[in-house]
């Protein structure tokens, strides 16, 4: 009986070693960065990855009330400068419960569509008093003090950058602190 516990327990550490072996090099290969608790994987797009994150429920909402969640799980590359619920919350109250309802999607869709450049932009690329076209159509501006990245928006608003370079499978994202607002 004992050499069979033996054998059975050699048996089950070697499957443990070997599912180690096979599992580690696997998620050792991607690097990834953690937002909003939960980590960011490079091999996963924009919305695989954003709805992990407990810091941007709201922007996920949002996203989703706009219709927005196939454009940003396609081909890009996309740059996203993604606001936290944070950011969210210093909009004045109830903008955005009023941004969600369905008849206000197209205002919605516009800020969103706000924090989206086309192409893959690293913190390397964001140069200060770089302008930056966005998909709403508007530009953005890049500012860079005190060792600080910011983004100034059309009304002159500026969201600093808290995390950059979280990489995903179609772009990149670079979470910001305040909500950017498009011209009109």
């Amino acid at each position: 009986m004992s050499k069979r516990i033996a054998f059975l327990s050699a048996v089950a550490f070697s499957a443990l070693a070997l599912t180690s072996v096979i599992v580690a090099p696997v998620s050792a290969q991607e690097k990834t960065v953690m937002v909003g608790g939960a980590a960011m994987f490079p091999s996963k797009n924009i919305i695989q990855n954003a709805v992990n994150s407990k810091d941007h429920t709201t922007l996920v909402a949002a996203v989703k009330a706009a219709g927005l969640v196939d454009t940003l799980e396609g081909k890009g590359p996309f740059t996203v400068f993604a606001p936290t619920n944070a950011a969210f919350g210093k909009l004045p109250a109830g903008t955005v419960d009023t941004l969600v309802k369905p008849e206000n999607k197209a205002t919605l869709t516009k800020i969103l569509t706000y924090h989206v450049v086309a192409g893959k932009l690293d913190a390397s690329d964001l140069t200060d008093g770089k302008k930056l076209k966005t998909v709403e159509g508007e530009e953005l501006t890049v500012k860079k003090a005190d060792g600080k990245v910011m983004i100034v928006d059309a009304k002159g608003g500026s969201s600093t950058v808290t995390i950059s370079n979280v990489h995903q499978s179609n772009g990149v994202i670079h979470v910001v602190d305040t909500v950017l607002m498009p011209a009109s």
